[in-house]
């Protein structure tokens, strides 16, 4: 029984709804827009408005933020990129500046001219001594290239030092600063000759019975013998005169850096010796001629008195 009008109470219900629906649509389409639907719209929209503002107001910044996000993976994304573009082409730049400095490095040393026009090999460094303390450098040419023993090796700079070990298609260069190479040099300056040897790490001037002193800042050139003359070595750090007799001492400032050494010129066409020989060769001197053996004028043949008889003038 209980069921029966619970049946009935919702049938009634939705019948009733159905009804106050069907005069609703009937009244809001007679009335032209202007019945109770639209008044209801109206109203629901007045009232739904505010609830539809504050949902937008939460919700846009959400939104906002998601979006956000979203842009900021990208222009992340973008930033890398450009990123490593600016480092390939930083790359780039110090690649091509360096290929640019070692061709004007070469360029200046195939440019550069050796004493008396002597012949000379373009060469490159390729290594160094076994330590840092070796004052030895290791060039790409050899004897299959015309290099010998005792080969002066020259930059654009000045003297380098000179080959003490030769192979086919390499060298070893024994730098100036080597307390074993000494070099017979001239003050441009003063004209004075002495010697100057190396210290590992600096050059060391001593001139014999100097008549004058040198000066800060003259230039001391290579003065012939064991490396032909007229190459630059370096120039006089501080002022030096001879004490007493005894000679003086002062530094020489390299002209060469040995830790900025790529390209070198070694020459080739030059010999001490060769030039010792023509010093002390002998000029040839022209040997008498051998006189002729006077003939027999006095035309008595075999077995005569031998005299010669003198024409009566």
């Amino acid at each position: 029984m209980q069921s029966f009008q619970r049946f009935d109470r919702s049938t009634s219900l939705l019948i009733a709804l159905l009804v106050v629906a069907f005069l609703l649509a009937t009244f809001d389409v007679r009335s032209a827009g202007g019945g109770i639907g639209t008044t209801m719209r109206e109203g629901a929209q007045t009232l739904f408005s505010p609830l539809q503002e504050a949902a937008a107001a939460v919700t846009r910044p959400v939104v906002g933020f998601i979006d956000a996000l979203s842009d900021i993976a990208s222009l992340r994304d973008e930033n890398d990129r450009l990123r490593q573009e600016n480092e390939d082409l930083q790359a780039q730049v110090s690649q091509f500046a360096s290929v640019q400095a070692e061709l004007d490095h070469l360029r200046e040393v195939n440019d550069l001219v050796a004493p008396a026009d002597l012949p000379t090999v373009t060469a490159r460094i390729v290594s160094s001594g076994a330590s840092t303390l070796d004052l030895v450098r290791f060039i790409d040419k050899g004897s299959n290239d015309g290099i010998s023993l005792g080969d002066a090796v020259i930059n654009e700079k000045g003297l380098v030092g000179r080959v003490d070990e030769v192979f086919r298609s390499s060298a070893r260069v024994r730098l100036i600063f080597d307390p074993n190479v000494a070099i017979s040099v001239q003050d441009e300056v003063t004209s004075q000759t002495g010697l100057l040897s190396g210290d590992n790490d600096t050059l060391i001037l001593r001139i014999f019975n100097a008549e004058e002193p040198v000066r800060e800042g003259n230039v001391i050139v290579t003065a012939g013998s064991r490396f032909p003359a007229g190459i630059v070595v370096g120039m006089v750090k501080e002022t030096a005169a001879d004490d007493a007799g005894f000679g003086l001492d002062t530094e020489v400032i390299a002209a060469i850096n040995p830790t900025r050494l790529d390209y070198v010129k070694v020459i080739v066409g030059y010999s001490p010796l060769d030039l010792e020989d023509e010093e002390t060769e002998e000029p040839e001197t022209e040997e008498p001629a051998e006189e002729e053996p006077e003939e027999n004028t006095d035309g008595i043949g075999e077995g005569g008195t031998g005299t010669t008889v003198e024409e009566a003038p």
